[in-house]
């Protein structure tokens, strides 16, 4: 049985901003996250970049791994490690036609810089993993850029950063779309596919978001099962979603229960989290906006719960009365047994 050690990012702790309404909880330093965090029983923290090093831009690269070695001092006070430290490449005005992939030379040199800063991050935080939830590589206007020599970009984007950190992993978070229209590597599939063919294929693999699965039409579950039929699923960013909707990032298992069963039964089944703090359980939640701001760890306490809760029924799943099920291809009765399970105390 698998060994699950769960993780949030401090974005997950946000003063209710969307894109349809302004703030009204108010914002916390870093320290009280990583403190609650502890206490709420997560064992890691994700970062991005500019979570770790707030002002990295306007900083010395030597200025940058020596704010990243304060904050590592936060964790190790409250026994917590870092997950991975993602690239943001979405809010800077050097990103808005993407980073990699932007049309612009000095725009793609500003993407290549920043995804340095990150693994200079990384290292003084004690972590292998870099993240790239790609999310502007790619057009909003179809006809706006190659897309052929744009995805040879993107190629070239990773190759650099393989190069910079010959002990780095890459965990690409596919999405299809928001904020971008058409993305580059909006699925698993896609992901894998640009990662075969870097100069390092096997330091490129995935991390799956239960909500980017089901914007692109697919089950997370699936996504999960075929990353890990390949070795390459590194990380898991779980949460729900309503439908093809915006990015809702929901508590997990709150909208789809039999399908984020699914997503528990498929690690737990293939024994995901056994290779220690490299295999995480990523809560990547947003607190509702009318969740008052003294209760605002809620939705990752609930998370967490009901993985733990599911988690308890895939134990009692049973493999010989589905097995049986299958033999004589009757469905409908596994089907009942699996909505019998799930609806029981």
């Amino acid at each position: 049985m698998s060994t699950f050690r769960f993780t949030a990012g401090p974005w997950n702790i946000h003063d209710g901003t969307d894109s349809f309404g302004p703030g009204h909880r108010p914002n916390y330093p870093i320290e009280e996250k990583i403190k609650r965090f502890a206490e709420i029983g997560l064992d890691g923290v994700q970062f991005h970049d500019d979570d770790a090093v707030p002002d990295m831009n306007h900083m010395t690269q030597q200025a940058t791994i020596d704010y990243a070695k304060d904050v590592k001092k936060l964790l190790d006070k409250e026994g917590l490690f870092a997950e991975f430290v993602a690239t943001r490449l979405w809010f800077d005005p050097h990103t808005d036609d993407g980073g990699f992939t932007a049309s612009k030379k000095e725009n793609r040199d500003y993407a290549i810089w920043r995804a340095k800063r990150s693994i200079d991050i990384a290292r003084a935080l004690g972590t292998k993993k870099i993240q790239l939830w790609l999310a502007r590589e790619g057009t909003l206007c179809a006809e706006g850029k190659n897309h052929v020599e744009k995805i040879l970009q993107l190629r070239d984007a990773l190759n650099e950063i393989l190069t910079y950190g010959p002990e780095m992993l890459i965990l690409i978070e596919p999405k299809p779309n928001e904020p971008i229209d058409r993305s580059y590597a909006g699925t698993c599939g896609h992901a894998l596919a640009l990662g075969a063919y870097t100069v390092d294929p096997n330091r490129v693999g995935v991390c799956i978001e239960s909500a980017h699965s089901i914007l692109s039409g697919l089950d997370p579950a699936n996504d999960m099962a075929f990353a890990l039929a390949l070795n390459k699923l590194w990380g898991v960013h779980l949460n729900d979603q309503n439908g093809a909707r915006y990015d809702q990032d929901k508590s997990f298992g709150v909208e789809n229960l039999r399908q984020a069963f699914n997503e528990v039964k498929v690690l737990n089944e293939n024994n995901y989290g056994d290779r220690g703090n490299f295999e995480c359980v990523g809560l990547d939640v947003k607190a509702m906006r009318t969740q008052p701001a003294d209760d605002c760890y809620r939705h990752l306490i609930n998370s967490k719960k009901i993985f733990m809760m599911l988690l308890e029924k895939v134990k009692k799943f049973d493999y010989k009365f589905q097995e049986e099920c299958v033999k004589t291809q009757n469905f409908e009765k596994l089907e009942m047994y699996v909505m019998e399970l799930l609806m029981k105390g």
